[in-house]
């Protein structure tokens, strides 16, 4: 796996430093290479040795922002393999985006930070692998299988009404928690997904395989993201 280029390059920690500042405060649109080089306080010539394009700087950020976010879910659950239940993982995951601006704003389809990035098939690519709801899709058959989620429902008609619920609290939620407020909308939402899934009914060492096998499954989507960045 090649080395990411701010690994060995303060120029080029400093140059995706600049160009995150610029596309959070000005969206993409209003992010050029000149203005991200004279932040960095390097030559234009200089980021265009790391990266070919404006579009490859930025979805760049957004990739190691989805990988930022991977590893912070693998590293809670290989401590506490019990947050692989739905009830729990579900917030915690809503909990963790949260903190990551840019993959907050590919899952809601902020167009003002995205802008065109919003159509690259890399992109895409990130949320079928590493978004919130691709995510709930790919684990939703481990939770079936050990006993963490109710299998009397067609998988696929399960997955779509599990990412709509997703879907409706990354979105919706903060609007109609104005109008409708709640102490804490992670509890609703754990709530919501027992509603969905039906009882926990799996054993400690079932949960502790879908620990693993969701783990498994992040680091592959992980590793999607890195070769996004390698190019």
């Amino acid at each position: 796996m090649a080395e990411l280029p701010e690994h060995g390059s303060p120029k080029a920690a400093r140059i995706l430093a600049a160009a995150g500042e610029l596309l959070l405060s000005r969206g993409s649109k209003g992010v050029t290479i000149a203005e991200v080089a004279t932040k960095a306080h390097v030559g234009k010539g200089t980021v265009y040795l790391y990266w070919k394009t404006k579009e490859d700087l930025l979805l760049g950020l957004i990739s190691r922002d989805f990988i930022a976010l991977a590893d912070e879910v693998i590293a809670a659950v290989t401590a506490d393999p019990e947050l692989a239940r739905p009830s729990r993982l579900g917030p915690n995951m809503l909990e963790v985006a949260a903190r990551h601006p840019y993959v907050n704003a590919l899952q809601t389809g902020d167009d003002v930070l995205l802008g065109v990035l919003a159509d690259d098939p890399r992109s895409a690519t990130l949320l079928e692998t590493l978004g919130a709801g691709a995510f709930l899709h790919h684990i939703l058959p481990i939770w079936r299988r050990h006993d963490l989620a109710r299998t009397d429902w067609e998988v696929a008609d399960q997955a779509f009404a599990l990412q709509a619920l997703l879907a409706g609290f990354l979105t919706a939620a903060p609007s109609v928690a104005s109008r409708l407020p709640v102490d804490d909308p992670a509890r609703v939402f754990a709530a919501a997904i027992t509603a969905l899934l039906g009882p926990e009914r799996a054993t400690p060492e079932q949960v502790k395989l879908a620990a693993e096998e969701g783990i498994h499954s992040l680091a592959g989507g992980r590793s999607v993201a890195l070769d996004i960045i390698s190019g």
